[in-house]
């Protein structure tokens, strides 16, 4: 178990339908590890689920069933760096499927408003190339992507 847990707080009885849904998108080292359960003592419909601990390729997560009293934002987001341009553009087309929202500069929003950050490979190479005119080429043309295309970014 690792020592520091990124805690996330789900609107009411959907922290089950969105752990299997992270671990089905992530893929890899990602499943389900633990689901605790509302006892009549809690706020919860008791039986439902209060926490589910998952994994997303390795790194541990906590999905709590808090209600609606808090919201995510972009202020947090959960950043993946991608393997391929396929494996970023595959994210992407789940993540945003089914009531998520494109944002700009490969953010998005997922169907429970959960931001992320795909970043395929080569992006920090090509923002940080040691010729500035180049890298400001890159820059310019990734602030006006949605869905980042490296290639494009690195022809720029």
């Amino acid at each position: 178990m690792q020592k520091v847990t990124t805690f996330l707080w789900f609107p009411k009885n959907l922290i089950e339908e969105a752990a299997d849904y992270y671990v089905s998108v992530i893929g890899g080292d990602s499943r389900v590890l633990e689901t605790t359960r509302w006892t009549a003592a809690g706020h919860g419909e008791e039986g439902t689920a209060m926490t589910v601990r998952f994994q997303l390729d390795g790194a541990e997560y906590i999905a709590f069933d808090g209600g609606p009293e808090f919201t995510f934002t972009e202020a947090a987001s959960l950043s993946v760096e991608c393997d391929s341009q396929e494996e970023a553009d595959r994210l992407w087309n789940e993540l945003t499927s089914g009531g998520g929202q494109e944002s700009q500069c490969g953010w998005l929003k997922d169907r429970y408003g959960l931001s992320w950050q795909i970043v395929p490979p080569g992006l920090v190479e090509a923002l940080t190339d040691p010729d500035p005119e180049k890298a400001a080429r890159a820059m310019k043309a990734m602030l006006g992507m949605k869905r980042l295309d490296v290639e494009a970014i690195r022809n720029a």
